[in-house]
């Protein structure tokens, strides 16, 4: 794929609808009557790739990640949109908004309450320290790999479902250059070093056909299930936001993730708000004002973010960035090529 402008380190950006009620465990048969099979066209199946399936693998890498190496783990270089990528028409947003409506809801930590999503304030704020605790503050983290014979960085969250297991991120953040990254591991709540939620490895790894295939910036999603930890499943332990798909495209958002190059250096967790556009360049994503740089690649973009209980449900994940607009952020829209795989990421169960 020709790289055009050059993101801010999105991946180390490491490069990125309304909460329904509160639920400790999301059905599949509620899930399936939300959104009918049978409605519209499936989507192609998501690209797989097995990772540290075993428990010594997985004790392999978690051992490899100590924290100097996190610590000196630097962003990668993203892949921009290719200059003859189609514009979007408004017959073709109204195409990639064709499908039913999916909104599953957030899922709460072993023995925490779920308090219900209120309206998320309507002010933007653009590259700013996450203080406020709550939710987000345990389900976004830093996602860690080695990429080429180096150890990168970007961002992920963990979201409501069956497995109790599954990770949203972005899909250069699993794939990139034609190879799946090794040593892939999640750190939801990372602080300056501190894991204290734990290291999550990653049993599986997927990503959108499209991704796969030519690295297809409108379809930069990808999801991870990660093994047990201590005899616990991860959303039991943290908790899951909320996701939806087949949503409308201009919204209030909220975004998240750990940039890692200048001026941040990915200890921290930090956000961006306000409404969300359409790229009027070269995707067909969607855009946000934020300057947040590599290493948020991957972070969510959520819905309904209500900054109270840092409850919302995720709609986006940062993605890319063009050179000469670094106070933009790009998203790809979530329909149905997103919905399937996280349909196939939660379809997995763990060892």
């Amino acid at each position: 794929m020709r790289r055009t402008a050059r993101l801010v380190p999105v991946i180390a950006l490491a490069t990125g609808a309304t909460l329904l009620p509160a639920a400790a465990a999301h059905s599949a048969a509620a899930y399936s009557a939300a959104a009918p099979a049978a409605s519209f066209p499936a989507a192609p199946r998501p690209a797989e790739r097995e990772a540290a399936d075993t428990t010594t693998e997985q004790r392999t890498v978690q051992r490899y990640w100590t924290e100097a190496r996190m610590e000196a783990a630097q962003p990668l270089d993203a892949y921009a949109p290719k200059k003859d990528g189609l514009r979007l028409t408004a017959a073709a947003i109204a195409a990639q908004a064709a499908a039913d409506p999916v909104s599953v809801p957030a899922t709460a930590p072993d023995g925490d309450a779920v308090t219900a999503v209120r309206a998320a304030a309507a002010r933007a704020t653009t590259g700013s320290r996450w203080t406020r605790g709550g939710a987000v503050a345990k389900t976004a983290g830093r996602v860690f790999f080695t990429y080429q014979g180096r150890n990168a960085s970007c961002s992920g969250n963990a979201v409501t479902s069956d497995n109790r297991s599954t990770v949203i991120t972005a899909g250069h953040c699993v794939k990139l250059g034609g190879a799946f990254h090794g040593n892939w591991v999640f750190v939801p709540g990372y602080d300056a070093g501190e894991r204290p939620h734990g290291t999550w490895v990653a049993t599986t790894l997927y990503t959108t056909p499209q991704w796969n295939n030519s690295e297809d910036i409108n379809y930069d999603v990808a999801a991870a299930v990660v093994a047990p930890l201590e005899g616990r499943s991860l959303t039991d332990a943290v908790g899951g936001q909320g996701v939806s798909f087949n949503q409308p495209r201009r919204r209030q958002m909220h975004s998240f993730g750990y940039p890692a190059a200048a001026p941040y250096d990915g200890s921290k967790l930090v956000y961006c708000s306000g409404r969300s556009f359409d790229d009027f360049l070269m995707s067909r994503d969607i855009g946000l004002g934020c300057d947040m740089t590599g290493g948020s690649s991957g972070g969510p973009w959520f819905t309904g973010f209500d900054e109270g209980t840092g409850l919302g449900t995720l709609n986006s994940v940062n993605s890319f960035k063009y050179g000469f607009a670094a106070g933009w952020m790009f998203g790809p829209y979530f329909g149905t090529e997103a919905q399937a795989v996280y349909e196939a990421a939660q379809g997995t169960g763990t060892p």
